[in-house]
């Protein structure tokens, strides 16, 4: 492994979060701050509690978990894409370096910046209500997994995109609606047993699922499952990036 080349890489995509590092710090401090007063005051005062959780506390994990979702891809898909854009892919490619050390730095700087995110929106969400973490070791793995699993999303419709219309339609069209059908904000306990097997083919209600479980000890579905759930998506990034350095789509001429 080239650890000159991914750190290359790492630090020239961390420069422009530096560049914008107070945007990227009030930006979620306001919208969490934003989430509270709508659904924490307005939908808080008609329910006050979601087994047994108060329910400004419940929605932190979901709160959570759509911000690094929509950061993740975000960063990711942006970050390959405007190399692509400008034409410095062809520099990027032509260097003595392998895919795993240009999507380690990718994915990296992508993963990192929405690991920041996460962790301002839970010191904010702090504030407004007593938050205890009961399994911290899992919580912190459940994030990092998903900030780098939808990082190499994000890496792969950076590739796809092909102007930055498509570089927002994936996360707007599918991942976003997608993240809050997913209990986000409610627990699937609450739907009709039909809407309940439906929601289970959602994936991102084992990441909302175990991440919340990590919080407060209590799950919609099995610890377990929602574990290789969030390690069978990241192989499958992980594969399809390889297929595409291997067969060049959409990053040669």
């Amino acid at each position: 492994m080239n650890w000159t080349a991914v750190a290359t890489i790492y630090k020239a995509e961390m420069a422009r979060f530096w560049r914008t590092f107070l945007q990227s710090f009030i930006s979620p401090v306001l919208s969490t701050s934003l989430y509270f007063v709508v659904f924490g005051s307005a939908i808080g005062s008609r329910i006050q509690e979601v087994d047994g959780i108060d329910y400004g506390a419940f929605i932190v994990p979901g709160l959570i978990m759509l911000s690094v979702i929509t950061q993740s891809i975000s960063n990711a898909s942006f970050g390959i894409y405007f190399p692509k854009f400008i034409g410095n892919i062809y520099e990027i490619l032509s260097a003595p370096i392998n895919f795993l050390e240009v999507v380690a730095g990718f994915v990296g700087a992508a993963a990192t910046k929405s690991l920041f995110i996460g962790v301002v929106i839970l010191c904010t969400a702090s504030l407004f209500v007593d938050l205890s973490i009961q399994h911290p070791i899992a919580m912190v793995a459940f994030l990092v997994l998903t900030c780098l699993s939808f990082s190499l999303m994000g890496f792969i419709i950076g590739i796809w995109a092909g102007n930055f219309e498509q570089l927002q339609l994936v996360p707007l069209l599918v991942v976003t609606p997608l993240v809050f059908l997913g209990g986000s904000f409610y627990s699937i306990s609450m739907l009709p047993p039909v809407w309940q097997t439906i929601t289970l083919f959602n994936p991102v209600v084992y990441l909302v699922s175990g991440f919340r479980w990590a919080f407060f000890g209590q799950a919609d579905v099995p610890v377990l499952l929602s574990l290789c759930a969030i390690g069978g998506f990241t192989l499958a990034c992980m594969g399809v990036v390889w297929w595409i350095f291997k067969t060049g789509w959409r990053i040669r001429a």
